[in-house]
């Protein structure tokens, strides 16, 4: 009979091909030793993905009252299916989840293996010792459920879970950001458009687009969590509801609602929700997204702290570690480059998800890659960010002078001529500055354009970070350019 009682320390258990001796302190069965045995390659199991196992639980304890309610469970069985996955849930113990990430059969030996604990940790609590005698993993646990729609419904619960962590993390980055805004809001630098000198702007404006941008991604995260809300829980095996009864499904929503705090909601179309994963390319999508809105910072950051004495050095990053072992003094921005590794992995990730999520026929089998893709790039991003928000962003500093200088010196200021003039008299500007190595400030002063009151006025730098202090200051000259009172002698 299957799940006999043990002996010896041991019971046997029996499924469809044969039957095994399962070590008596295991509350698993049969079906997870067999995936066990089948898929041990990666060394992470379901176990190790947060909050999966924990939904897949809880569903159990939402259909097992659902089906009470349904008529399909008596109260003892379904009241025993409660309370041993509160006991499993208060008394986690990853190794009794021991199933590879890596399985195939679309998830059946990660469903199983809550089935067969679940069941176990039941019939010992009625009967005093472990086996299906009472509760049988299938036949009850698992009753008006299939594989098919409890672990998706699981991965939308646990991502949904790590995705608000995720959120608390960035939200801690925009504010930081925010906060070295409001310092910076003084620190004129040199913009650089396909790394060449351009206009200036203040590194306060330069802080204001990377929190502008983080500030997006948390729309699009909160938009990624929502989509989570929709289950395809009570389709069964292939979106017929075949084997639930009447009233199981609002009663398994009300009751998951209740259980996990969650407004969910069933698919519009179940035979879509088993079909197609594209929801989840989306989501990986905003991971991909907010991973890209990192890497683009800190690349930045390395750059613009490149040096310190001949490289921009336009900032000071946190020295947070020596930078060579044979160099000494060398400082390496290495936060920085740690978190762009973490946007390469994001991407290989997005690229497993695409290809998982094709799927064929009725039903997506590669959900377990999916899962253990996207909850690993919103693990690594969530460990990241506040490692580069408290070692880097928060303490960084602005080398005001080298930043200033920079501004001072770029040929783009010519920009200003042209507004005033015309486009050719900048070029000419410019042109006279470059051979001559001078500011363009004083070619305007020696090509007798402006005097050198109108150049120190025209060309002061925080001029051209300031839009209506610009547009007074261009209208002001185009009007004196036009009345022919502009420029003068050079004096010595």
């Amino acid at each position: 009979m299957p799940g006999s009682p043990a002996s010896d320390g041991e019971r046997t258990e029996t499924d469809a091909l044969g039957s095994r001796r399962i070590d008596n302190a295991h509350y698993y069965g049969i079906q997870t030793v067999r995936a066990h045995e089948n898929f041990s390659i990666s060394g992470k199991t379901i176990a190790d993905v947060p909050g999966f196992v924990e939904s897949v639980i809880r569903i159990k304890q939402a259909a097992a009252l659902a089906n009470l309610t349904a008529g399909g469970l008596s109260k003892e069985i379904a009241e025993a299916i409660v309370a041993a996955g509160k006991y499993c849930l208060e008394n986690f113990e990853p190794s009794q989840f021991c199933v590879d990430i890596y399985h195939g059969g679309g998830g059946t030996a990660a469903n199983m293996n809550v089935n067969e604990v679940v069941a176990n940790r039941a019939n010992e609590a009625l009967t005093g010792h472990k086996g299906y005698d009472r509760v049988h993993p299938n036949t009850h646990v698992n009753m008006a459920q299939s594989t098919n729609d409890v672990i998706p419904s699981a991965m939308k619960l646990a991502v949904h879970g790590l995705l608000a962590r995720l959120q608390g993390s960035v939200s801690t980055l925009v504010e930081t950001l925010a906060a070295r805004e409001t310092e910076f809001a003084g620190v004129i630098k040199l913009s650089r458009t396909c790394f060449q000198d351009a206009l200036p702007i203040t590194l306060s404006q330069q802080m204001s687009g990377y929190r502008h941008g983080f500030e997006r991604n948390l729309r699009e995260l909160a938009a990624a969590k929502d989509k989570c809300l929709h289950l395809p829980l009570g389709a069964t095996a292939v979106g017929t509801e075949f084997g639930a009864l009447a009233g199981y499904k609002a009663e398994i929503y009300a009751e998951l609602g209740r259980i996990t705090g969650l407004a969910l909601e069933p698919d519009e179309n179940f035979f879509d929700g088993l079909q197609n994963a594209d929801q989840w390319i989306s989501i990986s999508g905003v991971l991909k997204a907010l991973a890209l809105s990192v890497a683009k910072m800190c690349a930045d950051l390395r750059f613009m702290s490149s040096g310190p004495r001949a490289g921009l050095s336009e900032i000071t990053l946190p020295a947070v570690q020596p930078g060579s072992s044979i160099m000494p003094g060398k400082i390496n921005p290495v936060i920085p480059e740690m978190a762009i590794q973490v946007y390469f992995r994001v991407l290989g990730n997005d690229a497993t998800v695409t290809r998982a999520c094709e799927g064929e026929l009725d039903l997506n089998v590669w959900e377990s890659i999916i899962l253990n893709a996207v909850t690993e790039s919103i693990i690594l991003l969530d460990r990241a960010i506040p490692l580069l928000v408290s070692k880097c962003i928060a303490g960084l500093t602005a080398n005001e002078a080298t930043c200033r200088k920079a501004a001072e010196g770029s040929l783009a200021l010519s920009t200003a001529i042209a507004a005033v003039f015309d486009y050719p008299k900048a070029g000419s500007v410019a042109r006279f500055a470059a051979e001559r190595g001078l500011l363009v400030k004083d070619a305007a002063v020696e090509m007798s354009l402006l005097s050198r009151r109108e150049a120190e006025e025209l060309f002061e730098v925080s001029l051209f970070a300031d839009p209506l202090r610009y547009q007074t200051v261009i209208q002001k000259f185009r009007l004196l350019a036009q009345q022919g009172l502009l420029g003068g002698v050079v004096t010595e």
